[in-house]
């Protein structure tokens, strides 16, 4: 049985990526499915800020950036030679700039912003993300990395705001390559449905994703 603990949530962009790098990695875990309105105690015992997602590993250990969970399991096992196709600039632009733009954009009210300000402003990051698709096919190589899995997340949130204005911008190869994503064996795996978690409760994520087909499709 799996030892290792992930406290989630399903649609956090930033649990998306850890998911993805533990899936791509075939590392089990019990997944606890979290209810952001009501945090598990045991959750934030480990990890006071009360963010997921947050990992705690077999031996002891509590996991909880979304980029170190992701880089923990790629270094467990990384079967599709992730860790290869990173790129920890751009990773920071995306959770920097880009998701300070997101935020004021889907949330304009919440943080007192013009959304379409915000919207034009993140699109530069989107800009930036089709050049390199249409040069190389993913982000960083002809082949899916860690670095599409940490910012494919945060671009589907950015175009389910307004999907109209987003269909409508020149960005063919973004488009290509966020559908292609959003539709692999692997994303299907990582957005399985769980219930909100309670204590005595046990989800074991198995070791399901075959790597040679995503290698093949990559």
């Amino acid at each position: 049985m799996a030892d290792h603990v992930l406290y989630s949530f399903r649609r956090c962009p930033y649990a998306m990526r850890a998911r993805l790098a533990l899936a791509v990695s075939g590392v089990r875990y019990h997944h606890r499915e979290v209810r952001l309105s009501d945090k598990p105690d045991e959750m934030l015992a480990i990890s006071p800020k009360g963010t997921v997602p947050v990992l705690q590993t077999a031996d002891g250990r509590t996991i909880d950036e979304s980029l170190s969970i992701m880089r923990w399991a790629l270094d467990v096992r990384d079967p599709e030679d992730w860790l290869a196709r990173d790129d920890p600039a751009l990773v920071a632009s995306n959770d920097g700039m880009f998701k300070h733009h997101l935020d004021r954009y889907k949330y304009p009210d919440r943080h007192g912003a013009e959304p379409a300000v915000h919207r034009d402003l993140g699109l530069s990051f989107l800009e930036e993300l089709e050049g390199r698709i249409a040069t190389a096919g993913q982000i960083s190589g002809s082949r899916a990395g860690l670095a599409d899995a940490a910012i494919m997340p945060f671009v589907r949130q950015f175009a389910a705001v307004d999907r109209e204005w987003f269909d409508a911008r020149p960005l063919p190869h973004l488009k290509a390559w966020l559908v292609d994503h959003l539709a692999s064996d692997l994303f299907q795996q990582i957005m399985h449905r769980f219930s909100p978690w309670s204590p005595g409760e046990r989800f074991v994520v198995p070791a399901e994703h075959d790597a040679s087909r995503s290698a093949d499709r990559s």
